[in-house]
């Protein structure tokens, strides 16, 4: 049976950082960040941001049949995604059970000041992972996200990076 870790948190909780270190435990990391970067670029530079959305669907479905794979080859696998609704965490998991998999929802809860601190660092990046977020963005990102609760998570608020 395929065990699958669903990451969940807001831009800047550390949830690449923690994938990675499951991706070193033998874990397939899928990466919608990383995808999108791979196919289409840097977004608001190579594509539009209104593109955004459109381009993330296709994305999402591409690697939603990656992961039916997945687990149909019982592989373990860790996707880094934000996760940031209870509807698309409950979509998601009723998706990974029908599958067969063994799930498990790890929450990065860190605060406000925190992930502010780790954007701005990270906006000095160019790569997959570190796509610039302004305040304002930040913000919706932040003030949008629907924190997990009784929903069977498991809640970090700090770990080793």
């Amino acid at each position: 049976m395929s065990k699958v870790i669903m990451m969940c948190g807001v831009c800047g909780s550390g949830k690449t950082t923690f994938a990675k270190k499951k991706e070193k435990e033998g874990f397939i990391r899928i990466s919608i960040d990383e995808e999108m970067w791979k196919l289409y670029g840097a977004r608001g530079i190579d594509y539009p941001n209104d593109n955004y959305e459109e381009l993330s669907s296709i994305v999402e479905s591409k690697l939603q049949n990656d992961i039916v794979n997945y687990i149909k080859e019982d592989k373990n696998l860790v996707i880094d995604f934000s996760f940031w609704s209870k509807s698309n965490r409950k979509y998601y998991k009723n998706f990974l059970e029908e599958l067969g998999a063994d799930i498990q929802l790890i929450y990065l809860k860190v605060d406000k000041e925190t992930l502010k601190k780790r954007i701005e660092s990270r906006n000095k990046n160019h790569d997959a992972n570190s796509q610039f977020i302004d305040e304002k963005t930040f913000e919706m990102y932040y003030n949008g996200f629907e924190d997990p609760k009784d929903e069977g998570e498991v809640v970090i608020t700090s770990f080793d990076k």
